[in-house]
C-alpha cells in the first residue's frame, strides 16, 4: 500500500456522486453563452428601428427564459446539486440570478412594447392593448406580474416585514409564473421557426419540472412513508436552547453524513406548513437523529414546545460542509453560537490523530455555550484540543483577529478550516484566515441564513 502525502492522512475521498460548485457555475454560465449564440446566429441586420427593437426584445426574452429555468433547478433540492455546492452558496446564487431575471424580463416587456408601437405607428397603451389580445402574451404578462411579486417581496427591506408563511406563499407564486411564460415561449420567433431548437427548449423545461416534483413532493412523501419519524425527546440545553431528538425505521437509507441538515416540517397546528433547515447535531444513528435548535424567531421557540410522538417529515440530507471537503491532514473547526451543531458532529467523526483537530468556539459569554459537557468529553477522548473564545464582538479584543488565531495555532497555514456561524462572524474569520495565510480552497464555510 502506498503511503499518504505528507499533510493529507485522514483525507476522506471526494464524493463522485456530488455536483461541485465549480462545475455547477460552468454549466450555467455556459448555458447562458449557448442562449446567446442562439439569438445571435438568428439576427438579421436592419436599419428599422421596430426590428432593431424585436430583435433586442428576443435576446432579452431568451435569456429571462433561461434565466427561470436556472433559478428553479438550484431551488430544486437535487441532492447532488446540494451536497455539492451547498445549499447557503445555492440560495445566493437563485437570489442573484433572480434581480438578473427581473431586469432581462422588464427589458424585454420594454423592448418589445416599444418595437410594436413603432411597428404599428402607434402610442404605448394602444400597442399594449392590442398585443393582449393574444392568449399567449396575455398569459405571458399575468406570468411576469407573478415573478414580479414574488420578486418584490423577496427585497430585503420587504422580506423582514413579512412573516415567513406570507412570504412562502406570494413566493411559491414564482411556479405558476414560470409555467405562464412558458406558455408564450414556443411561439416566439427565435423558437417557432426551429423544430430541433423548440424541441430542445421544451426538453429543458420537462426535465427541470420532473427534478422540481421528484424531489420537492415525491422524495419527501416517499421518505415520509418509509421512516415514519417522530419526536422521542426534547432536552434543554441551554437559555432558549433545546437538543430534539427523532426516531424512525431504516434511517442509514437516508444516507446523512456529519455536517449536513435537513428540512424538518414537524405535524403540529403552528409548525406543518414550514420546513425548517436544522443541522444534526450528533452523528446519525441506524435509528435516530438529533437537532439543536436556538429560539430565534416564531418557530423555533416553537420547536421547544414539541411533545414526544410528534410526527415529523425531513427531507434531506443536504449541505456540503462534511468530510469530503477535507484536503489536509489537520483541521480546525470554527464555529459561532448554534454553528455549533454540525461542526460538532465534525468533531467526533473526522479521523485524527492527538493534536490534529482542533475546535475554536465563539461566543459573547459562557452562558451562550451549548453542549459543551459532550465537547469537553470529546476532546479528552479524541486528544483533540477546545478552545471557547469569549467575549463581545465589539469589544477591544479580537479572538479571531490573523495575530490571535496565529497564537492559539502556530501552524495555521497547514490546516484545512470548517466555518459556521453567523454571516458576520463567518466574513471576518474568512478574512482573518486569508491575512493568516489559509488558502481559499482549504477555508469551507456554510451559513442558514
Amino acid at each position: 500500500m502506498r503511503p499518504a502525502a505528507p499533510g493529507t492522512a485522514g483525507v476522506v475521498p471526494p464524493d463522485p456522486h456530488r455536483v461541485p460548485a465549480r462545475t455547477l457555475a460552468t454549466a450555467v454560465v455556459g448555458g447562458a453563452g449557448a442562449v446567446f449564440l442562439l439569438w445571435a446566429v438568428q439576427v438579421r441586420p436592419s436599419a428599422r428601428l421596430d426590428a432593431l427593437f424585436a430583435t433586442a426584445a428576443h435576446g432579452c426574452g431568451l435569456l429571462a427564459g433561461y434565466g427561470v429555468l436556472v433559478m428553479l433547478l438550484l431551488m430544486a433540492r437535487v441532492p447532488a446539486i446540494e451536497r455539492g455546492a451547498g445549499g447557503d452558496r445555492l440560495a445566493r446564487w437563485h437570489a442573484a440570478c433572480g434581480g438578473w431575471v427581473l431586469a432581462t424580463l422588464l427589458l424585454h416587456c420594454a423592448f418589445a412594447l416599444a418595437g410594436h408601437a413603432v411597428h404599428l405607428d402607434t402610442d404605448v397603451l394602444t400597442a399594449t392593448a392590442d398585443l393582449l389580445g393574444y392568449p399567449a402574451l396575455a398569459a405571458a404578462v399575468a406570468g411576469t406580474a407573478l415573478l414580479l411579486a414574488a420578486g418584490a417581496t423577496s427585497a430585503p427591506p420587504v422580506r423582514r416585514r413579512l412573516r415567513h408563511e406570507s412570504w412562502r406563499g406570494l413566493h411559491l407564486l414564482a411556479y405558476a409564473g414560470a409555467a405562464l411564460g412558458f406558455i408564450h415561449q414556443p411561439s416566439g420567433p427565435d423558437l417557432s421557426g426551429n423544430p430541433v431548437t423548440s424541441w430542445l427548449w421544451s426538453l429543458l423545461h420537462t426535465a427541470v419540472a420532473v427534478l422540481l416534483i421528484t424531489y420537492r413532493v415525491v422524495v419527501p412523501v416517499r421518505q415520509a412513508l418509509r421512516h415514519r419519524l417522530t419526536v422521542s425527546e426534547v432536552r434543554v440545553e441551554g437559555p432558549g436552547v433545546v437538543s430534539v431528538t427523532v426516531r424512525g425505521e431504516r434511517l442509514h437509507e437516508l444516507g446523512a453524513e456529519p455536517g449536513q441538515f435537513l428540512r424538518w416540517r414537524f405535524l403540529t397546528r403552528r409548525l406543518w406548513r414550514t420546513a425548517l433547515p436544522f443541522s444534526l447535531s450528533a452523528p446519525p444513528g441506524p435509528d435516530s437523529l438529533r437537532i439543536t435548535v436556538k429560539a430565534a424567531g416564531d418557530h423555533t421557540r416553537r420547536v421547544r414546545r414539541l411533545r414526544p410522538g410528534t410526527r415529523v417529515l425531513a427531507t434531506g440530507p443536504f449541505g456540503a460542509l462534511t468530510a469530503h471537503r477535507r484536503v489536509r491532514r489537520k483541521v480546525l473547526l470554527l464555529a459561532g453560537g448554534t454553528g455549533i451543531t454540525p461542526l460538532r458532529t465534525l468533531y467526533e467523526t473526522l479521523p485524527a490523530g492527538p493534536g490534529d483537530l482542533t475546535l475554536l468556539y465563539r461566543a459573547a459569554d459562557a452562558e451562550q455555550l451549548v453542549l459543551t459537557t459532550e465537547l469537553e468529553h470529546l476532546a479528552t477522548t479524541r486528544g483533540a484540543r477546545l478552545h471557547y473564545l469569549l467575549g463581545p464582538s465589539d469589544g477591544p479584543y479580537n479572538p479571531l483577529s490573523p495575530h490571535a488565531l496565529a497564537d492559539l495555532i502556530p501552524d495555521l497555514h497547514a490546516h484545512d478550516v470548517y466555518i459556521c456561524g453567523p454571516p458576520g462572524m463567518t466574513t471576518a474569520a474568512t478574512e482573518s484566515l486569508l491575512r493568516a495565510g489559509v488558502p481559499t480552497r482549504r477555508i469551507h464555510t456554510e451559513s442558514f441564513t
